[in-house]
């Protein structure tokens, strides 16, 4: 009986005909899943491929990322030392302003001492111009009613004199003194302005270098992030791929099982009907001088036996799992996995490429296998939630489905399924807004990119 089973689960699972047909049909069968053994033993070893030449780039990106960190912070110190340097400018800047505001204190003080000596030396021209233009110092020396008072006299009129030239000495001393003060701070302000300028110019130059710098490392992490969720969806894909090894491995397995009790049928059926022949030759020769009544009754006996030898070497019929709710079977290549309406198709959404149809219903919800096939994955996905992945082989062709954002799962890796079997509860598990259930259908294998997914509509009436 279990040998029946085995046998039987093989025949979903590749979708072969009658257990009396040749064997070169199945040995074809097996060859055809040795062939897509092969290609997923290639595609494996692709993405691995892949996978590496990703990591290579993460690492790569990363490593692009430490320097640009580097010199970030390498700028940003510079940053900090011109701040210190401004704000040493802007101290000098302050306190030459406040030499400036005293120096305007002594430039006031200056030219009052300069208005008044213009007054006494306006005084002296204007006395010199009244006297035509000579001091009348023999006069003042003549007049003298002594020696002792001529003493006195030539005195006074030298320190006159010598105050006449110390005026304007002074004057323009002071005068010199006040250009040079003005001069010297006007020059120190503009210097220390100059080289404020040059300072924020670098502040400027440095604060764009780390914008720069900055825009790079998003961009790297950007790119990283990028490589590392396509390294995830490429060791989900070579997971997948080993899982899809493994049931074609079981396909093989099961399908040489069944060969080989198609052949022990084939054995036993050929021996009873020798067996049989045998018998009805020797009862043909013993009844050879019988009456045609007999011979009839024989022949008829003969077709009774050979119609019951061909219902006997029939093999039993797989039945879908008889659950409630649970869509009816159709006689497609593809079942409707859940009953529900489609409230999503196949195409772009949310600017995302969506690679299958979404089929919404509330309640408990059975969901079916869509085709004759084994459980490649039956797992929890971040993304995809509870998701049960069948791969079928139908005439030579490779094909996968999907089943995401179960509630629950019934079935495990491995598991041999039958179209229109329950393989979960339809939910709202992983990336999802609702409960519905997630339908993919795939020409070959699953891959990341999903290039093989092809629209479930154009396949199963839904």
């Amino acid at each position: 009986m279990k040998k029946n089973i085995i046998a039987m689960n093989a025949s979903i699972m590749i979708g072969l005909g009658s257990i009396l047909a040749a064997p070169s049909v199945y040995a074809e069968s097996i060859s055809d899943l040795e062939k897509q053994k092969e290609s997923i033993l290639e595609k494996r070893s692709g993405v691995e491929s892949n996978i590496s030449e990703t990591e290579k780039k993460i690492d790569n990106l990363q490593d692009k990322q430490m320097t640009a960190e580097d010199q970030i912070a390498a700028i940003e110190a510079k940053i900090d030392e011109s701040a210190k340097k401004i704000d040493a400018k802007n101290a000098e800047i302050t306190q030459t302003k406040k030499e400036i505001e005293a120096l305007k204190e002594e430039i006031k003080v200056i030219k009052e001492r300069i208005a008044k000596r213009n007054e006494v030396l306006k005084e002296r021209a204007l006395s010199f111009q009244e006297t035509g233009g000579d001091v009348n110092y023999l006069e003042v020396l003549f007049g003298s009613s002594s020696f002792g008072d001529l003493v006195d006299r030539v005195g006074a009129v030298a320190t006159i004199a010598e105050a006449d030239r110390d005026i304007l000495r002074q004057h323009e001393l002071d005068k010199k003194e006040l250009e040079e003060k003005q001069k010297a701070v006007e020059t120190k302000l503009a210097s220390l302005e100059v080289a404020k300028a040059e300072l924020l110019e670098i502040q400027k130059q440095q604060k764009q270098q780390k914008q720069e710098k900055d825009a790079l490392v998003k961009k790297l992490k950007q790119q990283t992030e990028k490589h590392e969720h396509e390294k995830m969806g490429l060791e989900e894909e070579k997971a997948n791929l080993a899982a899809q090894e493994k049931a074609i491995k079981s396909a093989i397995s099961l399908e040489h099982q069944r060969l080989a009790e198609l052949e022990a049928a084939r054995k036993k059926a050929a021996a009873e009907a020798k067996k049989r022949a045998e018998q009805e030759a020797a009862q043909a020769a013993a009844q050879a001088a019988s009456q045609a009544s007999e011979s009839k009754k024989q022949s008829t006996s003969s077709g009774y036996s050979a119609k019951s030898n061909s219902s006997t070497s029939s093999s039993p019929s797989p039945s879908a799992s008889n659950v409630s709710q649970a869509p009816a079977v159709s006689s497609g290549t593809f079942t409707r996995p859940s009953a529900g309406y489609v409230s999503s198709t196949m195409g772009e959404r949310w600017n995302k490429q969506h690679a299958g149809i979404d089929i919404a219903a509330s309640g408990t919800v059975p969901v079916v296998a869509a085709a004759d096939g084994v459980v490649s994955r039956s797992y929890f996905s971040s993304t995809y939630g509870n998701v049960v992945f069948v791969t079928h082989s139908i005439s030579g062709q490779q094909w996968t489905t999907v089943y995401a954002h179960l509630s629950s799962r019934q079935v495990g890796e491995g598991a041999v399924v039958a179209k229109g079997q329950q393989v979960g509860i339809m939910g709202n598990t992983g990336h999802s807004f609702g409960q519905h259930l997630h339908f993919e259908l795939h020409k070959g294998p699953w891959n990341y990119s999903k290039s093989n997914a092809v629209n479930p509509l154009n396949y199963i009436n839904i």
